[in-house]
């Protein structure tokens, strides 16, 4: 593969912390070499960057990708395709398909289609029970050999304890990659919105933020029986962190993500009983909200994933209580976030920090960074064009996001994966 030299460049680099003009150098896939100040001359291509954002690529954690059973919400190729657009260059798929992906020929399967028609990497997570109903644990180590990265049953709580602890300490063993969902399922059980004034005020049923930090509680209590490596899929609640901050004081093997949905978005934002904002767990009070962004920034809460969640109009256009949940966040991963970094919240190379190099090192990946002899998956952006978004507009087979018709601010330019472009935008 030719060579080609990145020039003009606003370099965000996660793992220094810094922010700051260079050039980057590109050879084989891999970056041979970056600097400050006038670039150098040499043989291949030359990408002026006008000044504009240069990041390693996003790592998202807990994609659904609606293959097998549901092709018609969103296929390998059209997320494929909006994971580019978005400067997603890693996409971790969940296993809640249907069927699950809990067999090492599922996910043989979704391998396949995944290398036939996406554009980016894909690394597949597998079930941790038997048709994540929480009875059975999966053949962990056969679905390793599969090219499996982690297991979660995403969120079908397994509720029974005894069953979850079996399944930690045999993930413990083969040194495999637990993902849960932290909730009391009894208390979440229906739930449309975060219990308090609001939801009260709409009659929606409600869950007690509670229900987060009691799980969570469980889930560290067999943590320190099994010594097994956990991450916590979303953390959205205030009342969660000090369990968390605790553990990892303790010194266990644990991480923990949230969504840019949570990040961005509060309980508020359903009013008129918008579908497209619900979403599980439901969205937040504002207090909480404002908590989880503080968490992000000291380093506590480790990811922000999409959680992109493809929905067709079927299920989104009924009432509030019945109307599945999830929301697609591939495209609006990144403008979204910047909501942040312009409100002065959060820096850029802390936000790919919890994007792309956090996201990276719990799976053990070598992307999610700009040192010389890590992979050329790169995002270019610029964080200042403004936007109204128009979900027609997403790649995505489903349009349902709940930034439809909001001003958003950034843009992706170009995305590469290991050095070749995947996405430009004309």
């Amino acid at each position: 593969m030719s060579a080609t030299l990145f020039t003009n460049a606003r370099l965000i680099d996660p793992e220094a912390g810094t922010d700051g003009p260079g050039w980057l150098r590109v050879e084989s896939g891999r970056i041979v070499a970056r600097g400050e100040g006038d670039a150098p001359g040499g043989n291949g291509a030359r990408v002026d960057c006008g000044g504009r954002c240069l990041a390693p690529g996003i790592v998202d954690i807990g994609v659904k990708v609606c293959e097998p059973g549901e092709r018609h919400k969103e296929s390998y190729k059209t997320a494929g395709l909006a994971a580019a657009a978005g400067g997603v260059t890693t996409i971790v798929t969940r296993p809640d398909t249907t069927p699950a992906i809990d067999t090492p020929e599922t996910l043989e399967f979704v391998t396949r289609r995944a290398q036939a028609d996406t554009p980016v990497n894909v690394l597949p997570m597998a079930a941790l029970t038997k048709g994540r109903a929480g009875r059975e644990m999966t053949e962990i180590g056969f679905l390793m050999d599969a090219g499996a990265v982690a297991f979660s049953d995403c969120d079908h709580v397994v509720a029974d304890t005894k069953v979850f602890s079996r399944a930690l300490t045999y993930a413990r063993s083969l040194g495999a990659l637990v993902v849960a969902h932290p909730q009391e399922p009894g208390l979440s059980a229906g739930a449309a919105a975060t219990s308090g004034k609001f939801a009260s005020l709409y009659g929606l049923p409600a869950v007690s933020p509670m229900a987060e930090r009691m799980g969570l509680d469980r889930d560290i209590a067999l943590l320190e029986m099994t010594g097994a490596k956990y991450h916590a899929d979303q953390i959205t609640t205030a009342r969660a962190l000090p369990a968390l901050e605790r553990a990892k004081r303790n010194g266990l093997d644990i991480t923990a993500g949230t969504s840019i949905h949570h990040l961005t978005l509060n309980e508020l934002d359903v009013s008129g009983y918008r579908t497209f904002f619900k979403v599980k767990p439901p969205l937040r009070s504002e207090d909480d909200r404002q908590a989880v962004i503080e968490a992000v920034r000291t380093g506590l809460i480790d990811t922000i994933s999409s959680m992109h969640t493809p929905q067709d109009e079927e299920s989104k256009r009924l009432p509030f209580e019945e109307a599945a949940a999830g929301a697609v966040a591939l495209e609006t991963l990144l403008p979204a976030a910047l909501r942040l970094y312009h409100s002065g919240q959060l820096d850029l190379p802390t936000l790919w920090r919890a994007m792309a190099l956090n996201p990276a090192r719990r799976l053990g990946l070598e992307a999610g960074r700009l040192a010389e002899g890590a992979p050329a998956d790169l995002v270019l952006f610029d964080p200042d064009v403004p936007f109204v978004l128009d979900r027609f507009t997403l790649r995505s087979k489903s349009q349902n996001t709940p930034f439809d018709g909001q001003r958003l601010q950034g843009r992706v330019l170009a995305s590469y994966v290991g050095g070749a472009r995947v996405y430009r935008r004309d």
